[in-house]
């Protein structure tokens, strides 16, 4: 009894020590994350959600939540059925629910959303004392057999530690508010990470455009996001019920832009043997998004803007105008009043895109949602590799922070997984700066000579770049290839770090 005890203590205390050291952070959303991961780890459930509620905030709808494998669409499924069911009733009675197979219980085999789902084994535990704070939800085992007592002991333990730390930081948020906290609560923004004034800005242009069914032009360097605010532009439209159809202006060759929009008929060209369809089409009531638009022939942007005048096009050999019904969202790192200058983007056009323009912010304009993106990918790298929970170490945070990052929030979720990978790899628990930056060696916040590590950073970065553009003799495109990046990626590091090619 008293090695029982003493397990049970030993148990208690380092689950306890393990969410101290989470709760030392200041970002809400951060430390539930991984206090959510840490539990999955520890329970092995296959998929876990968290929600807290702030009665106290002066917003109604300040609600956080945080799921872990599951989708977006069975996110959805939970929050709407949080107010029936299983965790409706751990709620209503403040005591933990565990059952091996909730579509077999009795007691919860007659609800809609368990026979749905046909869902099996579930532990479910309120947070905090008295009326609960939150709900912790488990769904489903890594391991076979259903959730144990000793799993149930260690959410119950978690539930319980969980509530002071988390209302803390709730009264933290209630005292420096989070700006894009009400725009959360009136968007669909699925994916999409931060809390910085420069990212609320944006939302607060999407707010005002998603409703109406007009063309937008987003603009902005590259890897800073675009296409996910033009998806959320879309999933916040009139039109969210129907497709989202991208086209990349910068990954097709000229020749084939015109059949990849519009489709071509049998015998349009040399391989066309059978009708086919274009973006357009298969965009029908949707959303048609044209990424890299800046990038598109003369003659592609006449015919996109006879498109937007006229509401119709011609496949590629038609003879018969089609008639097209599709919202139309641009995006381009390109100036392109530099372009019209230069007489590689047509007028008429970018008058006809640029009504209600959203330039969306680089890396550099919102340093503090770096954090909590890195948060993000660390945890959809660890779930996406089956990696252990990994932990960033104080001194890589700093390091991401200041370092130099030309290509935004692509180019640090590149580097991010790549150092989970890195971790995991050698078995450790925490991301270091040598996993984020392995060309600099051991990092130190100051080398030998006294250069500061973001310069570090940024000179190894430059040597990175300079050295593939002279390994493929300055062919753009072969080295955005090669690093796996977009070829207007490569020339925004060239002009970042001012590359020149050495003169023969």
């Amino acid at each position: 009894m008293e090695t029982e005890d003493g397990d049970t203590l030993r148990r208690e205390r380092d689950l306890y020590l393990r969410l101290l050291q989470l709760g030392e952070q200041p970002n809400l959303e951060r430390f539930l994350q991984e206090a959510l991961g840490l539990l999955v780890e520890t329970t092995q459930a296959r998929q876990g959600y968290l929600e807290l509620s702030d009665e106290e905030a002066a917003e109604a709808s300040s609600r956080w939540s945080i799921a872990h494998g599951f989708t977006d669409a069975e996110v959805e499924g939970i929050r709407s059925v949080i107010s029936g069911g299983i965790i409706a009733e751990a709620i209503a009675t403040g005591r933990t629910i565990v059952t091996p197979s909730a579509f077999l219980d009795p007691r919860f085999r007659d609800r809609g959303s368990v026979q749905i789902r046909k869902i099996e084994e579930v532990l479910c535990a309120p947070i905090g004392p008295g009326t609960p704070l939150g709900v912790l939800y488990l769904q489903g085992r890594q391991s076979a057999g259903p959730f144990s007592g000793e799993d149930q002991k260690n959410a119950e333990i978690f539930a319980r530690h969980l509530a002071p730390l988390a209302h803390r930081l709730l009264l933290r948020e209630r005292q420096h508010p989070d700006p894009t906290q009400p725009f959360r609560g009136k968007l669909r923004l699925d994916g999409i990470v931060g809390r910085s004034p420069a990212l609320a800005a944006v939302f607060q242009q999407v707010a005002l455009v998603a409703p109406l069914d007009v063309n937008v032009l987003l603009t902005g360097d590259s890897g800073t996001g675009k296409t996910q605010i033009a998806r959320v532009i879309h999933d916040n439209g009139p039109r969210s019920s129907h497709p989202f159809v991208e086209l990349n202006g910068a990954a097709l060759p000229e020749g084939l832009v015109e059949s990849e929009l519009f489709g071509s008929l049998p015998g349009a060209h040399s391989t066309a043997t059978r009708r086919a369809e274009g973006k357009v089409a298969a965009a029908e009531k949707g959303t048609l998004f044209l990424d890299e638009i800046g990038d598109l022939s003369l003659a592609a942007q006449a015919k996109i803007l006879v498109l937007l005048q006229s509401k119709q096009y011609y496949p590629l050999g038609g003879t018969k105008p089609l008639s097209a019904d599709v919202r139309v969202i641009a995006a381009t790192n390109t100036d392109l009043r530099a372009a019209i200058a230069e007489h590689r983007f047509r007028e008429d056009l970018f008058y006809r895109l640029q009504g209600l323009p959203i330039r969306v912010p680089s890396l550099a304009e919102r340093r503090e949602d770096v954090a909590d993106l890195i948060t993000h990918f660390v945890a959809t790298a660890c779930e996406r590799h089956h990696l252990p929970v990994l932990e960033l170490s104080d001194g890589a945070l700093r390091a991401a922070q200041s370092a130099v990052w030309p290509g935004n929030v692509r180019e640090l979720g590149h580097a991010v997984e790549a150092a989970a990978i890195r971790a995991a790899g050698e078995g450790a628990t925490r991301i270091e700066r040598a996993h984020l930056f392995p060309g600099l060696g051991v990092a130190k916040s100051e080398s030998e000579d006294g250069v500061t590590f973001q310069e570090a950073t940024r000179r190894f970065q430059s040597r990175f770049v300079r050295e593939a553009l002279e390994r493929a003799d300055w062919n753009v495109n072969e080295v955005a290839g090669r690093l796996d990046v977009a070829r207007s990626h490569v020339y925004n590091l060239i002009r970042a770090f001012g590359l020149k090619r050495d003169a023969k």
